[in-house]
This record gives C-alpha cells, sequence and structure tokens, in this order.
C-alpha cells in the first residue's frame, strides 16, 4: 500500500508534469552521466532493462538511444509523469509503480536505472536490497542520487536563523557504501552540480517546478516572515546552490 506521504509525492510531481523539462537542466545533466557512468559496467548487449522513476523520460530517451534492441520498462509513481513518457519513449513498457515497492512478479532484468528518485524513498536499504533482488546473474542496479551536501548553503541559513528546513536528509557516501556493499560488488562516484539560479526566492520557485514540494515528515511549514528571515540570511551569504550527486552501482553476481 502506498503511504500518504508517497502519495503526496506522486501528486506534486504529477502536478509539475506539464512545464517540468523547463527547470529540469540538472536533472538532464544527471541523465547523461549516469549513463555514461552505467555504460561503464553494463552487460554489453542488456536483454531486458528496468528504469525506477522515469519522470517525464529524460533518462528514458536515451536509455532507448543507448540500447534500442532491450526491452525496456519504465516506471513511476505519478501517472501524469508516465504519460509524459509515454510521449517521450513510445516504445517503452509503462507501469504506474512504487520503485521502493517493486511489483513486477518473476520478471528480472540485465540493468535495473534511476535517476534522482531514490532521495524520496521512505526506507532506502530495504529498497536497495528488493531492487537489487530483481537482477539477473551479472546484471547491474546503477542510480543517481541527491547527496548529504546538497543545498548545504539553504540548510545552514535555516540553521543560523534557528529554523528548521523542510529539506529531507539525503545520504553521504560513507552511508551508501554501508547500505550497498553487503548486496553484491559496488562501485561509485559523485560530483556538485551548481543549480544555475541565484537566491532564495529563486530556489524555492525551483523545488516548485519540479514538484519537488513535499517536505521531511517533521517539518513546521515557515511563517511568511521567518521564510524571509531565511532568504536574506542566505542571500547574505551569496545565494549560491548546488545539487550533490552521487552516483551508485551494484552488481549481482
Amino acid at each position: 500500500m502506498v503511504s500518504d506521504c508517497k502519495t503526496r509525492i506522486g501528486a506534486a510531481f504529477g502536478a509539475a508534469a506539464p512545464h517540468y523539462d523547463g527547470d529540469a537542466g540538472v536533472h538532464r545533466l544527471v541523465a547523461a552521466r549516469l549513463l555514461a557512468f552505467a555504460a561503464d559496467d553494463a552487460p554489453r548487449d542488456p536483454k531486458a532493462i528496468l528504469e525506477i522513476g522515469c519522470g517525464t523520460g529524460i533518462l528514458t530517451r536515451l536509455i532507448d538511444q543507448q540500447w534500442p534492441r532491450a526491452v525496456l520498462t519504465a516506471t513511476d509513481i505519478a501517472p501524469d509523469m508516465v504519460a509524459e513518457t509515454s510521449r517521450a519513449c513510445s516504445r517503452a513498457q509503462l507501469l504506474v509503480m512504487d520503485g521502493e515497492a517493486p511489483d513486477l512478479g518473476e520478471e528480472r532484468f540485465d540493468l535495473i536505472l534511476s535517476s534522482l528518485s531514490f532521495q524520496w524513498f521512505e526506507h532506502l536499504p530495504a529498497a536497495l536490497a528488493r531492487l537489487h533482488r530483481l537482477l539477473r546473474p551479472g546484471g547491474s542496479l546503477c542510480f543517481a542520487t541527491m547527496g548529504a551536501d546538497s543545498f548545504r548553503n539553504w540548510r545552514d541559513a535555516h540553521q543560523r536563523e534557528g529554523l528548521n528546513c523542510g529539506l529531507r536528509d539525503y545520504p553521504s557516501l560513507a552511508d551508501l557504501r554501508a547500505m550497498m556493499d553487503p548486496l553484491g560488488p559496488t562501485a561509485f562516484a559523485q560530483d556538485m552540480v551548481p543549480l544555475a539560479v541565484s537566491g532564495g526566492l529563486a530556489l524555492t520557485r525551483h523545488f516548485h517546478a519540479i514538484g519537488a514540494r513535499v517536505p521531511r515528515a517533521d517539518y513546521h511549514r515557515l511563517t511568511p516572515s521567518s521564510l524571509r528571515r531565511v532568504i536574506a540570511r542566505f542571500d547574505g551569504d551569496g545565494g549560491a546552490s548546488a545539487y550533490h550527486i552521487i552516483y551508485g552501482r551494484i552488481g549481482h553476481d
């Protein structure tokens, strides 16, 4: 059963689907880097590929171009996102599905890919184990997710004002390694991707434009005056933002 939080996440991304690509420059860059990271050690001719969190099809299109003979299954929790992907990649088999709780019967895959969706999972270690079990021998699970230093300056502005930040806690590279090493052979990479907007108001608008507007469970919405204080603090420190992206791979012996 999909949790209430997941329902709200799906609704938020669904509402953003029609205009999502206009604000998804970072997501396009990360998808391309993830594909290159995956291709370094992917099965030479994967027969079946699963994508978790396909969104509007940014990564889906790249997968289709890289491995045009593979059977490609693309999934997302938001029906409106799945509809967008159907227009971006008509040959993909599309499913509305919570990637944290895959419901795919006996299907197994040579390659599982996911770009910037794992940060929305509620129990990432268990989800990684479930997805790993969907791999065929010799297959691999490759993903890009938000790392612990994402939007560090925005978090710091809240802390310095004594206020609670709504951003989720993202894993460090060490956290991910501890989750993944027991499952199989692993590889990692990471980078910082600056966001091409400046200032706190522009950052909040970016979050809303891409549907990333469901806060952590213990978050208490700021009053307008408190939010203005955070924005002033953030802008006074330069107003720069960056995504900390961690790329991970788990193989299946």
